[in-house]
């Protein structure tokens, strides 16, 4: 490989007219200077990939959660409930172009640009979280309480993963090392998921609240509470929740103190060379205006779509569409949905069997259907460096344009299915609900994710940067750097060479 990239800097210094390389003298320094690769340990990668795990965790808590706990544990009516839930993911929409905006304006520290954003945000990120779970005394503006809470946990949360992703630009100048580092966040990223879903979901199963058995159109408690919760009640519940989101904090935190420990940011050798920095709107345009772009986002929405609304609805779709109240969070560990698997579960009967090798099985094609379009953003960053070269400072704006279309979109969406649970006729803590409530539950769990992900393919499928075009960006990039950083180069060899490349 090594040896391949040395033939590739040859090679695009013989691209160079003679009125750049005179007499043949800079290729000779090129020679007896050749360039030092940087390694990252499997350490840094370690502390990298950790940095990754909050987001998730915190994510997966709240989507798959949430819902259920404003309906049946604070008891929030599903049309208020439903302006929470987009209200919140409309504004952690709108947060990420601004947190972009923001850091793309903030100056080179001591610790780098993007650091501090991580290291301030934490504290406060992680008290608005624990308050999002907290129920308050009084009956009345409980609404405003969990609006609030939850947008300024989003806000803050941004504030953490905005500059986190656009890091992994940073990590390294070596293309094949970022690769790698992506390859260890992608890692982390799927047990974060994973351990999000079974602290919420394993605390919380223990101490579910008794359902309430609606009686000519009042609610009564159901006999039968004594024998499915015993000594659980709705306080406990409440505490369940709290507990839940205490040890969530604190691997928030435990990540946040790794990740700063542990990595280094560090700047383009052809970043420094820029005499002044693009403005936010300039960079705006030229980003928006980058096809590879624009094909990657279309098919992430409607995929990562399907995966918001599975996640939105399935402990409500597990509990009262299949019947299995206690087995849901057992469950809620396997499921990250898949096509195939999606038509089994909507088309069979209440199998408690059969719905663990639907979820273990649309397990396995999560990972690939929702995180691998992360690690082709890094892909299409680099084609947009080659194709406009004096454009730096616009990875944070990649990233959080990123999430902007897909977390408005998500609000969108868990905002209409939990007001479609209103229309239906939803029992707030109802033992059972009406059978226009179940069928609505198993439209929005599989038949509305099945067409999102089978549109989100087909976009895929033109997406223009394949493996060949990616071996090419790769040695053309860095052919870039290697040149920006030989010390016999000024600024303007280093711009006529971009523009050949």
């Amino acid at each position: 490989m090594a040896k391949g990239e040395g033939a590739e800097s040859g090679s695009a210094a013989g691209l160079l007219p003679t009125g750049i390389l005179q007499a043949g003298e800079r290729p000779a320094q090129m020679k007896k200077e050749p360039k030092k690769k940087q390694q990252l340990s499997i350490c840094n990668k370690l502390c990298y990939a950790v940095g990754g795990a909050p987001y998730q965790v915190t994510g997966c808590a709240l989507g798959f959660f949430l819902q259920i706990y404003l309906l049946d544990v604070a008891q929030v009516n599903p049309f208020p409930a439903s302006i929470i839930l987009f209200v919140g993911r409309a504004w952690d929409a709108f947060t990420d172009p601004l947190v972009g905006f923001c850091i793309s304006k903030s100056s080179w520290t001591r610790l780098g640009r993007l650091m501090p954003w991580i290291i301030f945000s934490t504290p406060l990120a992680i008290i608005t979280y624990f308050l999002i779970w907290f129920v308050p005394d009084f009956p009345q503006g409980q609404e405003l309480w969990y609006l609030l809470f939850y947008c300024l946990f989003e806000t803050l949360v941004t504030c953490f993963h905005v500059p986190y992703s656009a890091l992994t630009m940073f990590i390294s100048t070596e293309q094949s090392e970022r690769d790698s580092a992506t390859a260890y966040r992608m890692t982390v990223e799927v047990l974060g998921t994973v351990l999000g879903t079974a602290i919420q979901g394993q605390i919380v199963g223990q101490a579910n609240a008794p359902c309430l058995q609606y009686l000519n159109g009042s609610a009564v408690a159901s006999e039968s509470a004594n024998r499915t919760y015993s000594t659980s009640s709705l306080r406990e519940t409440q505490n369940a929740y709290l507990l839940a989101a205490g040890v969530i904090a604190s691997i928030y935190v435990i990540c946040a103190v790794i990740l700063t420990l542990g990595v280094r940011e560090q700047r383009e050798p052809y970043e420094t060379q820029q005499a002044e920095p693009m403005s936010f709107f300039r960079g705006l345009r030229q980003v928006m205006s980058h096809g590879p772009y624009i094909k990657l986002i279309a098919g992430f929405l409607f995929t990562s779509l399907a995966f918001m609304l599975v996640e939105g609805n399935f402990a409500l779709f597990c509990t009262y569409t299949l019947g299995f109240r206690n087995e849901f969070q057992n469950l809620l560990l396997a499921i990250m949905s898949a096509v195939p698997f999606l038509i089994l579960v909507a088309l069979m009967e209440s199998n408690l069997i059969i719905t663990y090798v639907v979820a273990i099985a649309a397990g396995i094609s999560v990972a690939a259907a929702f995180l691998l379009p992360w690690s082709m953003l890094p892909d299409v960053i680099d084609d947009f460096h080659l194709k406009q070269p004096h454009s730096h400072g616009t990875e944070p704006i990649f990233f959080s344009f990123y999430v902007f279309f897909t977390k408005f979109a998500s609000g969108v969406s868990l905002g209409i299915s939990t007001l479609s649970l209103d229309f239906a006729g939803y029992k707030t803590r109802g033992c059972s609900q009406p059978a226009s409530v179940k069928f609505t539950l198993k439209m929005l769990v599989t038949m509305a994710p099945i067409v999102l992900i089978l549109l989100g393919l087909l976009l895929f499928k033109l997406y223009p940067i394949d493996e060949e075009k990616r071996r090419q960006n790769k040695k053309a990039l860095q052919a870039l750097r290697d040149e920006a950083s030989s010390s016999g180069y000024s600024d303007t060899d280093s711009t006529e060479l971009a523009s050949i490349l």
